[in-house]
This record gives C-alpha cells, sequence and structure tokens, in this order.
C-alpha cells in the first residue's frame, strides 16, 4: 500500500467518483487487500472484470487508487493499490453550494449504508466465526454530555488509539504473526441529538 497520509477529499468530483457503491466496495476491498487485479476484485464482487476495470480507472481518475508494481509475469494483468493510508471527507468542505450539500449528504447515507450492510452480514455468519470472534466482538452505544470541544478531543483521542493497534497489526504480520488474524471494521459515530 502507498505510504501516503490519509487523503482529505474536498472537491465534489471526488466525492461523486467514491460515492458509487460499487467503487466504494472496490476500494474498501483494494484497501484491505493492499493490492488486487481487476479480477481478483471482480471475483469479490460478483461483476464482469470489464465493469470493475472501468470503475477502477475512475477511482484512478481521481486519485483514490494507483498502478501497483505487478506481482506476477502476466504483463497484461494491471494491478492496483489505494494512493493514501485511507480518506476523509468533512462535513465542512461541501457547505458552500447546495449541490455540494447534497453530494455530501447521498455519500454519507451510502457510507452507512454499506457499513450496516457489513455488520448485518457478521450478524448473520456470527455463528460460524466461533465463540473467541464473538466474544472480542461488540457493539456499544454511549450517551455522553459534551461540548464540541470535547467531542473533538475523544475524535482524536480514538483516531490515534487505532492508528496505534492498526500499525501493531500490521507490523505482527509482517513478522510472521498471521494465525488467526482477520480484517476488523470497526464503525464508530459520535453526534449530537435532542430529546
Amino acid at each position: 500500500m502507498a505510504s501516503k497520509e490519509n487523503r482529505r477529499i474536498t472537491d465534489l468530483g471526488t466525492l461523486k467518483a467514491l460515492a458509487h457503491p460499487l467503487r466504494l466496495k472496490l476500494y474498501r476491498l483494494l484497501f484491505v487487500a493492499e493490492v488486487a487485479t481487476a479480477s481478483h476484485l471482480a471475483e469479490q464482487v460478483d461483476e464482469a472484470v470489464s465493469l470493475v476495470s472501468y470503475h477502477l480507472r475512475k477511482l484512478a481518475e481521481h486519485g483514490l487508487i494507483e498502478e501497483a508494481e505487478p506481482r506476477s509475469g502476466d504483463a497484461r494483468e494491471r494491478w492496483w493499490q489505494p494512493a493514501s493510508d485511507g480518506v476523509s471527507v468533512r462535513d465542512e468542505d461541501f457547505q458552500d453550494a447546495p449541490e455540494k450539500v447534497a453530494a455530501h449528504l447521498a455519500a454519507s447515507r451510502l457510507f452507512l449504508d454499506q457499513r450496516s450492510e457489513m455488520y448485518r452480514t457478521y450478524l448473520d455468519e456470527r455463528a460460524h466465526w466461533g465463540p473467541e470472534w464473538n466474544e472480542a466482538a461488540y457493539d456499544s452505544e454511549s450517551l455522553l454530555r459534551l461540548t464540541t470541544a470535547e467531542l473533538a478531543d475523544l475524535k482524536a483521542e480514538l483516531q490515534d488509539l487505532l492508528k496505534k493497534y492498526d500499525e501493531q497489526g500490521r507490523a505482527r504480520e509482517a513478522a510472521g504473526a498471521t494465525e488467526e488474524r482477520e480484517n476488523v471494521a470497526l464503525h464508530m459515530y459520535g453526534f449530537p441529538f435532542r430529546i
């Protein structure tokens, strides 16, 4: 994977490129795999290789993914990798025009829908993961009383903690500790509400 920092998406074209259901799935799969070909990804999303190739090129046009070093001797295979260590989309970057507000809202809903789909899949398959994974997995809801500054501090601390665990896990895996290691999705939301 590229060793670049998290990329902040600030333009409408890039947001629209990512906020396509298949492209978002492909980006997520590529991020987890670190490198892959359209053929590898097409198998995982059950789509034609030509369609997957088209969507990968669209992601590349917006700098979200890039070509990777070939992993085989087949010169016809095109390998892809994420162009950064992730992406972030912030509300403040899409508030200056109605079409930007609408696009950001649609993208946010798609992100939520796909995250919910991932969790529903886990729930449906939970019995197959075994007691250790089911004991380690969790969902929770915390209802806090915070200011905007406190919520921002909490967000920063959680992001630092997640980065620490991700770096440790990747380093251990690179050192050969691959047994019982799985991909883990952690979805957290922090938002105000009134009753």
